[in-house]
């Protein structure tokens, strides 16, 4: 046990084979070995418990020198030799309590709690500079992480790279030998003739007439000129020319004989090439048909090169004329009939609705008579209210007839229909057309026969005196929608419905109904049942 306040030194710890060091005013952490017995601290001051108490049984000075008696007080003072052991002694004592040490440790401890502040202070500042250092440090792991990805894409683009250079490189090789390639294209091409009929149709316009004339009697009237100036240069020999100083075994009227030969033998492929042309011809297939008899005259040359024979530009230019006659000729053909299909259907029509008019005409006069003589019976009966009856009735049939009489006369009159097929050709697609018949309906049902999939729907069936009028104006003013611009007899507009009821109303058309979505209920029930049966098929 230590005093307090009592000097710093080493004292006996709890564990006798160790000292512990008091620093004056509390035990310290530092130990060290037990070698010797250390002297108990002053007894003037008062006692402390230190952190490991433990006090000694016994002073440790005294028990070192239990050897020794302690001195009387009148030997301290006997002698010299006395004095000086004493000193020994007592230096000994003060050798062994530290007291060198003591000081140099307590000048330490001074000079380190001197450095404390200046440590804490520096401390906090290190700790300071810590705190963005570590979050440096976090940002530097979270980039260090990024750049490794990086890295395996800058790798990956490094490859990519590699194959884009490799195809960069053999695209301008390619480049390079670009104008070549073409260069052999363009002659390549040059003695290709498109004869394929399904290429041809697809650049196919509309066909203009080379030799334009009235009809196609005049057209085979001219071919048939033609035809004979053909025969004529044929026979004359004027059709092929061929050298005349070609010998044949120093002969040279065998070698005339050999070019006459070769020159019949090549006209005869060449008229062969004509005639094959004007029989299949086809007016959108002329282009192809004129460059491949130039092809066939072309080559003709090359083969008879040697002996100079040629197609002469007259007779050849005979054929292309032929050739252009023809499609001509076929061209008005066709035209002339489609008019006259045109023509039947409309005198058709006409003799349709004038038997209509006149079985119309025929039922009122017949319910004319019935209601005269009906008047008349009342009235000889004396039943006037009937007889008056009977006689407004009459009037209704007079004014019916003669409206149909007006109508029959008028033929300008009639219907005009706006229909639709939606199931045939898809929404936003009318057909405005015109009818004279009485029931309307008649000519719409025969428009939606056999040859379309589904029945017109109706949107306006619309009277009018002058119907012809009214139907070609529709016409004009939905120009830009007509869907055939060819045949102006195709009737097929690609517009809205609305459209059409937005003209007729700027026409003051009496538009007595008008359906803005059409039923369409075949078409609706037959894609109702094809999807579910996609359905069934789905599932099973």
């Amino acid at each position: 046990m230590a005093n307090k306040n009592a000097a710093a030194g080493w004292y006996p710890d709890q564990d006798p084979r160790f000292l512990r060091w008091w620093d004056g005013t509390r035990w310290t952490g530092h130990t060290r070995p037990n070698e010797s017995v250390l002297p108990p601290p002053p007894a003037q001051a008062s006692t402390i418990q230190p952190q490991q108490p433990q006090t000694p049984t016994r002073d440790p000075v005294q028990s070192s020198q239990t050897s020794a008696p302690t001195p009387t007080r009148h030997r301290i003072f006997g002698g010299k030799k006395d004095l000086e052991t004493e000193v020994e002694r007592l230096t000994l004592i003060v050798d062994q309590l530290g007291v060198t040490e003591r000081d140099a440790l307590v000048d330490e401890l001074t000079r380190l709690r001197s450095e404390v502040p200046a440590l804490r202070s520096e401390h906090a500042s290190l700790l300071a500079q810590v705190e963005p250092l570590r979050t440096e440090v976090a940002d530097l792991v979270a980039l260090r992480t990024q750049a490794g990805a990086l890295q395996a894409e800058v790798t990956q683009l490094t490859a990519q790279r590699d194959v884009l250079n490799a195809e960069t490189a053999e695209l301008q090789n390619l480049l390079t030998q670009l104008p070549a390639v073409r260069a052999e294209y363009d002659q390549l091409r040059a003695q290709i003739v498109e004869t394929r009929e399904t290429s041809i149709l697809q650049e196919v316009g509309v066909y203009e007439y080379q030799h334009p004339l009235d009809n196609a009697p005049a057209y085979k009237a001219k071919l048939t000129g033609i035809s004979a100036q053909i025969k004529d240069m044929v026979k004359a020999g004027t059709a092929v020319q061929g050298s005349t100083t070609w010998t044949v075994n120093g002969s040279v009227s065998e070698g005339k004989k050999m070019v006459r030969e070769f020159s019949k033998l090549m006209l005869r492929a060449y008229n062969n090439e004509a005639d094959n042309a004007v029989r299949s011809m086809k007016p959108y297939a002329l282009d192809s048909s004129v460059a491949r008899l130039a092809k066939a005259r072309d080559t003709i040359s090359k083969l008879g090169g040697t002996m100079n024979i040629r197609v002469t530009d007259r007779y050849h230019s005979l054929r292309l004329e032929e050739l252009q006659l023809t499609a001509d000729y076929l061209a008005k053909v066709a035209e002339e009939k489609e008019r006259e299909r045109e023509e039947r259907a409309r005198l058709r029509e006409e003799e349709i609705a004038r038997r209509e008019f006149e079985r119309e005409q025929e039922r009122l006069r017949k319910e004319q008579s019935h209601y005269q003589a009906t008047v008349e019976a009342l009235r000889q009966q004396g039943d006037a209210a009937g007889a008056d009856q009977a006689q407004a009735k009459l009037a209704e049939i007079s004014d019916a007839l003669d409206g149909i009489t007006r109508r029959a006369a008028n033929i300008r009159a009639g219907h005009v229909y706006v229909i639709s097929n939606i199931g045939a050709f898809g929404p936003d697609m009318v057909k405005i057309g015109m009818t004279r018949r009485l029931d309307p309906m008649d000519r719409v049902r025969e428009l939606g026969d056999a040859s379309v999939p589904f029945h017109y729907d109706v949107h306006a069936m619309v009277f009018s005196d002058d119907a012809v009028g009214l139907e070609t104006s529709l016409h004009h003013e939905l120009e830009d929608c007509r869907v055939n611009l060819v045949n102006m007899r195709r009737e097929f507009f690609r517009t809205a419905p609305p459209r059409v009821r937005d003209i007729l109303l700027r026409h003051d058309a009496s538009i007595v109904h008008w359906i803005e979505e059409p039923e369409a209920i075949e078409w609706r029930q037959s894609e109702t049942t094809r999807r579910q049966q996609q359905e069934v098929g789905v599932g099973s």
